[in-house]
């Protein structure tokens, strides 16, 4: 009998060892590879700032005779330069857009939304998230209430954003929808672009004034913001004005523009961000070109995305907007060093996401979309 006894013990003792082996490997298969984990590894990021120059192709930027040397050398000492980072689209809007919501383009948006009217929604989305246009037509570029975005991410998560736009004056500036955009070119006395500033394209923004004003306004607001961690929102995204962001040279007031102007605006408040509480405490800082030169220049794109299903010229416009480059500082990165990992604006809005825990929106969702992991985070 002891040795029947045995056996049965055995046996339970076996079932139950195969019980415990099948659950870990349930578990095991809903976590991420070793190598997955690590590569996205997130430190306790809790304060964004997001800055975009014009137009600017790496090589200009971040090459041998660059033009920005505070830029390109000062501050390239501080932290980690993506050397193969992409814009997503041609013209401006569609990278604006791409960094907050992930959407792909429409004729409308690689017109740089010349008349401002709403997005011709279909009611359908194909995946990745991608909001489609009515075909009949240009497509428009105001998105619907419905469609998501990082800032109302932010909000449903608790979490604070403000836009700080460069020359707008009145806050949350936009053109009525259905008429002509004006601000499309500088005046001397103003030089601030509505497609500049992405959060102005979506109706659950601008269709509530007081939260827009408050949300969305002039950069002049910054200094005041950063003094204090509990004033400094978790989403800093800063958009110098046309002659700041060295889209014009010269400018409409005189200033040289280009990467003169640019280095004369990183000069002014590059340094104010960064010895801001909030950045020193938990900070990440983003500073990238929206697009290179022009089409004819660097079309190219990385990371697989597609151009959309609204995209009017897929193999020119709206596939790629060229190798642009991007500097990441951070109490959280390492000063001096590179990546070649290829990433695109698609890449940081899901990097962004991934800082405060939500979910991926549009074409950040690809499941293969590098996103920012052990190389830049090394702290």
């Amino acid at each position: 009998m002891p040795p029947a006894i045995t056996s049965r013990a055995a046996l339970i003792g076996g079932s139950a060892a195969l019980v415990v082996l099948a659950v870990v490997a349930a578990l095991l298969a809903l976590l991420p590879s070793a190598q997955g984990s690590e590569r996205r590894a997130v430190p306790p990021v809790r304060h964004v700032f997001v800055v975009n120059i014009e137009n600017k192709d790496y090589d200009r930027t971040w090459g041998s005779d660059p033009g920005s040397p505070y830029l390109a050398r000062t501050l390239r000492k501080q932290g980690v330069l993506l050397k193969d980072y992409y814009g997503t689209a041609h013209h401006s809007l569609g990278n604006y857009l791409a960094q907050i919501s992930g959407q792909g383009p429409d004729q409308s948006i690689q017109d740089d939304c010349s008349y401002f009217t709403n997005f011709q929604w279909t009611g359908h989305t194909l995946s990745p998230g991608q909001y489609v246009a009515d075909p009949g037509g240009s497509g428009g570029c105001v998105f619907p209430k419905e469609t998501p975005t990082l800032a109302g991410q932010l909000d449903a998560a608790g979490y604070s954003w403000r836009g700080y736009m460069e020359d707008m004056g009145t806050s949350c500036r936009h053109p009525k929808v259905g008429t002509k955009d004006q601000m499309q070119q500088a005046q001397p006395d103003e030089q601030y672009a509505t497609r500049h500033n992405p959060f102005m394209y979506f109706h659950s923004i601008i269709d509530r004034p007081k939260y827009c004003a408050s949300h969305v306004v002039d950069l002049s607001r910054l200094t005041h913001d950063l003094g204090h961690v509990s004033r400094t929102r978790n989403l800093t995204y800063i958009t110098p004005d046309l002659c700041s962001d060295g889209h014009d040279a010269p400018c409409a007031d005189g200033r040289p523009g280009g990467f003169k102007s640019i280095n004369a605006w990183m000069k002014k408040w590059i340094p104010q961000i960064l010895a801001s509480p909030a950045f020193q405490e938990d900070g990440l800082l983003v500073i990238t070109a929206d697009e290179s030169d022009g089409v004819d220049s660097d079309s190219s794109a990385c990371c697989g995305e597609g151009p959309g299903p609204n995209a009017s010229q897929p193999g020119i416009s709206g596939l790629g907007g060229g190798k642009v480059g991007a500097l990441v500082i951070s109490p959280f990165t390492e000063p001096g060093t590179t990546t070649t990992t290829a990433y695109n604006h698609y890449s940081l809005l899901a990097s962004i996401e991934d800082a405060f825990g939500l979910e991926h929106l549009g074409y950040a969702s690809a499941g293969d979309l590098p996103r920012f992991g052990s190389d830049i985070y090394s702290k």
